[in-house]
């Protein structure tokens, strides 16, 4: 989970970024001003969250920037740890904050592989 820890402290500075875990489930939030539901998309890609973001700027005709720090658009590539799946995946936002659920998969049962022998011509 360590790339995927990284990965978040990577992100520019206009986004800021939890991690949280549970014992079936991932939980990225992310807080993306500007960014809506209709203007953000979500997938899992080959054990990678992929995010790709629009954020709207309104700037009154009377001004123009001077300084502009928040980019128009976030993408990013967030490295998942090896039991998250995208199966399931989700994502809810509220106000510019983006909840992301990954579920984790389910782990194998441990099961007794029987050993059979060829024959002992000994």
């Amino acid at each position: 989970m360590s790339k995927l820890r990284d990965a978040l402290r990577d992100l520019p500075e206009s986004v800021f970024a939890d991690l949280l875990e549970s014992d079936d489930a991932y939980l990225v939030v992310l807080d993306l001003p500007g960014v809506t539901a209709d203007t953000a998309e979500f997938r899992v890609d080959r054990g990678r969250l992929v995010v790709e973001a629009r954020r709207s700027k309104d700037v009154p005709a009377e001004f123009h920037y001077v300084d502009e720090e928040r980019p128009l658009f976030v993408d990013a590539e967030l490295p998942l740890p090896p039991d998250a799946t995208g199966a399931g995946a989700s994502a809810e936002a509220d106000h510019g904050v983006f909840e992301v659920r990954i579920p984790k998969r389910e782990a194998a049962p441990q099961e007794s592989i029987p050993v059979s022998s060829a024959g002992d011509d000994a």
